[in-house]
C-alpha cells in the first residue's frame, strides 16, 4: 500500500506526484503517473461498407457488442445508407448518450463487423487497450470529462475530436499492463457469472413455457406427477377470484411529499420481473398515507405495472411495503387466495402467455396502458386444485430465489471491481485537494 499522492520541488515549487492508493509492489518505487492527453495514444479506424454488406450488423450496447438479428428478436434495422466498420480489436462506441454515460466495447469476434457509421471507430497506439477500456467505462474521472461535453439540450455529444482531448493520467507501460491483467482477470469472473445468471433466466423462461397451458390447449406440456390424472386446467377471468382491483396516485406536489421514513409509497420503477426493486423507495408520512389509504397495500398483493415503458410487470407484495401505498402507474390485484393464489398468479403474469395477453389490450402493441376493466377480464388458466397451483407457484419461487443470490453475487463483484479501481487508479482531483 501507498499513499495516493507524493511531492517532489522543483524550481522552488512543490508539485504533487499521484500514485494509487493500492500499489503492485513491484511499482512501488517507480515514478508517479503523468497527466498526458490520450489523443497521440489513439488511432482513427472508422470505415464504411455498403448497406447491402455480408459483414454481420451489430450494435454498441451498454450490454456490449450484441448482432443485430439477434438482439431485436431476428430483426436486423433497416439501414438505406452505408455502414461503418469495426475491424478485430479495435473499440467502438454510441458518440451520442441521453444520460452522460458512455460505453466503450471492443470488437473481439475475430472479423469485421459492421455498426452504424455514426459510431466512433478507434484503436490504441503505445497505450495497453485493457487499461484504457477500464478507464473510459468505470473511472469517475472519465464520467466527469463525459458530462462536461453537454452543451444544452437534453443528449450529450462526444464526438472521437473530443475524446482525444481527453487529459488523464497515465503510469509506464509496465504498469499499465499489470493493472490490466488484474482487471481482466476479475472481468472473466463478472461475465462467468453473469453467464449463470442468464442461464437460469433462460431455464425459468423454458420451465414457464411448459407449466402453463398454451394457447387452445387444457393442460401443460409439464404436470408434476401427483398431478397427472387430476383432469383439464379451466380458463377463468381474473375479475372473478379477486377481491380488488385498483391503482392510487400520486400525492399533490409530487417528490417534495416524500420522506425519508414513513409509509413505503411504490412507483413502477420498484416493480421488476416478479421482484420488488427497493433500492430507491420513496416514503409518505401517515396525513399523507390517510388521504388515500384505500390504496394501502396488503402482503401478497400483485403489483402490476399498467402505463410507461414498464408495463406488464408484476411483483408480489411483501411486509417491506405491506402498509404502504402504490402511485396511479401501479395496480393492485388482491385475490381471494382460497381460489387464485397469489404467487401463482404473478408468475402467470409474467410468462410469455401473460404478456401476450397484455400485448392483446394495447393499441397497435406500443404498450401505452391497462385500465381496470381490461385487467378483471385477464383470462388466466388454472389448474383444478390449490395444490397444484402452490406446487408451480413454489417451483417457479424457488428458481426466482437462485436467480436473486445469484445475480446479488454478480452485483458482489462489480461493486468489487469499482472499489478494486479507486485503489488502482489515483484521481486528479486529489492533486487539488
Amino acid at each position: 500500500m501507498s499513499s495516493k499522492s507524493e511531492s517532489v520541488v522543483t524550481n522552488g515549487a512543490v508539485n504533487p506526484v499521484l500514485v494509487p492508493k493500492l500499489r503492485f509492489p513491484e511499482f512501488r518505487q517507480a515514478n508517479g503517473w503523468e497527466s498526458k492527453l490520450v489523443g497521440p495514444y489513439l488511432e482513427d479506424c472508422s470505415g464504411r461498407v455498403a448497406s447491402d454488406t455480408e459483414l454481420p450488423v451489430y450494435s454498441s450496447t451498454r450490454e456490449g457488442l450484441k448482432r443485430q438479428d439477434a438482439y431485436f428478436d431476428g430483426r436486423t434495422l433497416l439501414n438505406s445508407n452505408e455502414y461503418g466498420v469495426v475491424p478485430p480489436g479495435c473499440m467502438v462506441y454510441r458518440h451520442m448518450s441521453d444520460d452522460g454515460k458512455f460505453k466503450f466495447n471492443i470488437n473481439e469476434t475475430g472479423g469485421e463487423i459492421a455498426v452504424s457509421k455514426e459510431y466512433p471507430v478507434f484503436k490504441t497506439k503505445d497505450l495497453n487497450h485493457v487499461f484504457l477500456l477500464a478507464k473510459l467505462n468505470d473511472s469517475p474521472e472519465f464520467k466527469k470529462f463525459a458530462l462536461s461535453q453537454k452543451a444544452g439540450g437534453t443528449r450529450t455529444r462526444l464526438y472521437f475530436s473530443r475524446l482525444c482531448e481527453w487529459q488523464t493520467l497515465l503510469p509506464s507501460s509496465a504498469e499499465q499492463q499489470k493493472i490490466a491483467d488484474c482487471l481482466s482477470s476479475l472481468d472473466e469472473l463478472i461475465a462467468a457469472q453473469a453467464r449463470k445468471v442468464d442461464v437460469l433466466k433462460t431455464h425459468k423462461k423454458g420451465l414457464m413455457q411448459q407449466l402453463f397451458p398454451w394457447e387452445d390447449e387444457t393442460q401443460p406440456r409439464f404436470r408434476f406427477p401427483e398431478f397427472q390424472d387430476i383432469g383439464n386446467w379451466e380458463e377463468i377471468e381474473l375479475g372473478t377470484r379477486t377481491k380488488k382491483v385498483g391503482s392510487g396516485i400520486t400525492p399533490a406536489g409530487g417528490d417534495k411529499n416524500y420522506k425519508q421514513f414513513g409509509r413505503p409509497f411504490v412507483r413502477s420503477q420498484n416493480v421488476g420481473w416478479g421482484v420488488l426493486l427497493l433500492d430507491d423507495i420513496a416514503y409518505i408520512d401517515d396525513e399523507t398515507h390517510a388521504s388515500f389509504n384505500s390504496t394501502e397495500i396488503q402482503a401478497w398483493d400483485v403489483l402490476l405495472n399498467i402505463t410507461g415503458a414498464s408495463i406488464g410487470r408484476s411483483a408480489l407484495a411483501d411486509k417491506r411495503i405491506a402498509g404502504g401505498n402504490v402511485n396511479q402507474h401501479v395496480c393492485i390485484i388482491r385475490t381471494k387466495p382460497d381460489e387464485l393464489n397469489p404467487f401463482f398468479l404473478n408468475q402467470y403474469l409474467i410468462s410469455d402467455c401473460g404478456q401476450r395477453q397484455i400485448d392483446s389490450f394495447q393499441a397497435g402493441g406500443n404498450r401505452q396502458g391497462l385500465n381496470f376493466a381490461q385487467i378483471r377480464s385477464f383470462t388466466i388458466p388454472i389448474p383444478p386444485t390449490r395444490q397444484e397451483q402452490q406446487r408451480i407457484a413454489v417451483c417457479l419461487g424457488s428458481l426466482d430465489a437462485q436467480i436473486t443470490a445469484e445475480t446479488q453475487k454478480l452485483e458482489t463483484l462489480k461493486t468489487h471491481k469499482k472499489g478494486l479501481m479507486q485503489q488502482l487508479f489515483p484521481s486528479p482531483d486529489e492533486a487539488a485537494a
